[in-house]
């Protein structure tokens, strides 16, 4: 069994809302299958698509698109023609979609930002962030240096992954753990997050759900519930709402070493 299967629940779960940002398609670290299996096991009413979704600033620099990104589109229309709401927030990756604000096709809708509310009655912002990232706004070029920096940690990411499968190891984000690690990437996501939390209590929201910084999360911040999806190109997290309106944070390695434990105990079990 692949590590792309042991994501995979093992059975179609109903739930009200999933949140996903940051797949970056058309990107050789995009993890599309893991991301396929994942969303084959959910049905659910809505589905928001929180940003850089495709990457344009890749594609703009020459063609990658293998079988398994389409597959990722495809399940996306499937799910929309079975009835899955799917809305789809134009992030800074995605730019060029943001022209077609508000173009709707079918079950699609095409938004800036979005304010979703919970089967508990908050009202939640959907957008996703790079409008609260000073670098992306006004400091481009670095915003393009420091995307150069963050690929080749990527590239370590992938082959250091492509040896734990081989030696039976689950998924683990060498990107991921460097953020929690590093002075300077803290400081700046906590500076996003006060940032967007701030303009949630301008607009006398209860929350946010976002993306853009790949760091999933979810906690209270400057009193609001701040929500982060987190990506599916370094830690393949998502956000679930179930019928209660309380929202789970997905992570494929939980999900993992979940499998896992069942499989050793499964195992362990007299015949």
């Amino acid at each position: 069994m692949t590590s792309a299967e042991l994501a995979k629940p093992s059975r179609k779960q109903r739930v009200r809302t999933l949140w996903i940002s940051d797949v970056h398609l058309g990107t050789r670290d995009c993890q599309a299958e893991h991301l396929s299996q994942f969303l084959k096991g959910y049905h659910a009413d809505k589905i928001y698509l929180v940003g850089d979704i495709i990457d344009g600033w890749k594609l703009r620099g020459g063609m990658y698109w293998p079988q398994a990104h389409t597959n990722v589109i495809r399940r996306l229309l499937t799910m929309s023609k079975r009835g899955t709401e799917v809305i789809y927030v134009t992030g800074n990756h995605d730019e060029f979609l943001r022209r077609y604000s508000k173009l709707i096709l079918g079950n699609i809708q095409l938004v800036d930002e979005a304010v979703h509310v919970t089967a508990d009655g908050r009202h939640l912002l959907v957008i996703h962030g790079d409008q609260f990232d000073v670098i992306t706004r006004y400091h481009r070029w670095l915003a393009f240096l420091g995307d150069s920096a963050y690929e080749i940690t990527l590239t370590l990411n992938r082959w250091l992954n492509h040896w734990r499968a081989r030696y039976g190891y689950g998924y683990w984000s060498l990107s991921a753990y460097l953020k929690h690690k590093v002075k300077t990437a803290v400081s700046f996501i906590s500076d996003f997050e006060e940032a967007i939390a701030h303009e949630c209590v301008k607009r006398e929201l209860h929350g946010v759900v976002c993306g853009h910084i790949h760091h999933a999360e979810i906690r209270k911040v400057g009193g609001v519930d701040y929500l982060n999806c987190g990506d599916w190109v370094e830690s393949c997290t998502a956000l679930i709402e179930h019928w209660d309106g309380s929202i789970e944070l997905y992570r494929l390695a939980d999900a993992q070493a979940r499998e896992e434990e069942l499989k050793a105990i499964k195992i362990a079990e007299p015949a």
